[in-house]
């Protein structure tokens, strides 16, 4: 699961911590947007075009997937 500055692509989708979609952006600026609301920006979706990411928590996000 790529994360924050691993993800590589021109394009991500981006959806927010409650569910809705931000919209289609460089990854660099759903970074910036994730961390400025204290959150990591998640690959959620690779094969998508453009590929799915999430801002969360992903600290907790691991935990709850333990």
């Amino acid at each position: 699961m790529r994360i924050n500055e691993r993800i590589r692509t021109k394009e991500v989708r981006v959806i927010d911590e409650e569910g809705q979609m931000i919209g289609v952006m460089p990854p660099q600026d759903a970074v910036r947007i994730a961390r400025e609301r204290g959150y990591d920006l998640v690959e959620v979706a690779p094969q998508a075009q453009p590929p799915v990411c999430r801002i969360i928590d992903f600290g907790k996000y691991q935990y709850e997937q333990k």
